[in-house]
């Protein structure tokens, strides 16, 4: 068996963590890269997305991709297309991120956006 990077051994950790305590709740997923910043809502149990943003997306193209602005942004705008899918309750997926910078940007934009997690 190879070696787990300490990343993947992280996001391993909290995945299996959320699935202990999700209930059934959908599941918001954060993905950082060193441009860009992606985010959507996974219902686990029919292994679908339901919605999703991120800073490629054609309305927050353009602006500071790579900034906690933009990391504001695509929260805020993901928490707006929960909302409109029907989705209020969601457990939150940092993956192997830690929870500063731009994911704490994120996560603070759609709880604001009416998402509670």
């Amino acid at each position: 068996m190879a070696k787990l990077s300490l990343f993947d051994r992280r996001r391993r950790r909290v995945r299996t963590a959320l699935r202990a305590r999700a209930g059934g709740k959908p599941r918001l997923s954060v993905h950082r890269s060193g441009r860009h910043i992606y985010a959507q809502v996974i219902d686990d149990a029919e292994g679908r997305t339901l919605v999703s943003a991120s800073t490629l997306d054609k309305d927050l193209r353009g602006k500071s991709s790579a900034t906690a602005e933009g990391a504001k942004q695509v929260g805020k705008t993901l928490a707006e297309r929960a909302k409109a899918a029907g989705v209020t309750n969601v457990v939150f997926d940092r993956g192997g991120f830690l929870f500063h910078g731009r994911v704490k940007a994120l996560a603070d934009a759609a709880r604001e956006g009416g998402l509670e997690f």
